[in-house]
């Protein structure tokens, strides 16, 4: 990185930054190292795949940078499904399946990012989504037991009241499934999507949330649940997504995802699939992608 650039001044000129909700107070934060902040990955396979890996480079820098990053594992969100981006509703999977994925994630995500003396987090939110009876979010479980009711029941007091029904159903991550049917089970995900935000912002401080472009409704409504239940600040910043030239989303061959397993993707296939990038391509891909000085890869 160029002495003269901060750092987030590089995420800028790397073209990774799409939008902010306050830009003076996020680059203070990013470039002072105070950014306690989180990414969500839903674990709906047995590996990452790169998409996933823009959001590793991504949180490797701040890292770097001294931010501390929190990589929240969605294993209570992923029984319901992320609509964003979608057509269709997401497959169903069983309680196993998804814990099984949440360990390939873990061993996987430890290879970009240092987990050792805390220096960074990471948090599964089945935690507090649906583990109340051995332990899960204090607030929810103390309130379902003093008022003997579930835990839903306690999202939609708390939480729900909140929300306005009439803005749900303009945010972009509904739109596109409108036209077929948004199902009610997929209406909950920005909610609980919120409801992640406004937890770990409580438990371990966290003040700001990264995720990809589609995301950002969702992650509207995490930081509006702070301030209107504590009354506090905290930030969203999404990231563009890898798309190429003619505007398709970057990482998918005709036979699937381009995966970060070598058993699901041989090194040789992965190592294709970059080499095979248009011409047109290459420059974004090294600047969202590698680590190389900006002034080297111009």
């Amino acid at each position: 990185m160029s002495e003269k650039m901060t750092v987030y001044d590089e995420l800028v000129a790397r073209g990774l930054i799409a939008q902010v909700t306050d830009e003076k107070e996020i680059k203070e934060m990013i470039n002072e190292g105070k950014a306690v902040f989180y990414i969500g990955f839903d674990p709906t396979a047995d590996s990452l795949h790169v998409g996933h890996f823009m959001a590793l480079c991504l949180m490797k820098r701040l890292q770097m940078a001294g931010n501390k990053p929190i990589a929240l594992i969605g294993g209570g969100t992923a029984m319901i499904g992320d609509p964003s981006g979608r057509t269709d509703m997401r497959q169903m999977m069983t309680k196993e399946t998804i814990a099984h994925n949440v360990d390939c994630f873990k061993k996987q995500m430890s290879r970009f990012i240092d987990f050792s003396d805390d220096k960074a987090l990471l948090v599964n939110n089945a935690e507090w989504l649906l583990d109340l009876s051995s332990g899960g979010h204090d607030i929810g479980k103390a309130l379902a037991e003093k008022l003997g009711i579930s835990f839903y029941v306690e999202v939609l007091r708390e939480v729900g009241a909140h929300f306005s029904v009439n803005r749900m159903l303009t945010a972009e991550c509904y739109k596109q499934r409108m036209e077929k049917g948004l199902s009610f089970l997929e209406f909950n995900y920005m909610i609980m999507q919120s409801y992640d935000f406004y937890a770990l912002f409580q438990k371990y401080g966290c003040n700001m949330q990264f995720g990809g472009d589609d995301q950002w409704s969702n992650m509207l409504g995490g930081t509006e649940l702070i301030r209107r239940k504590l009354g506090k600040d905290a930030y969203a910043m999404t990231i563009n997504l890898l798309l190429n030239s003619e505007g398709k989303k970057m990482g998918k061959t005709q036979s699937g995802a381009v995966w970060l397993d070598p058993n699901k993707t041989s090194p040789f296939d992965f190592y294709q699939y970059w080499r095979n990038v248009g011409d047109g391509d290459v420059l974004k891909c090294l600047r969202m992608l590698t680590f190389l000085p900006l002034e080297q890869i111009e």
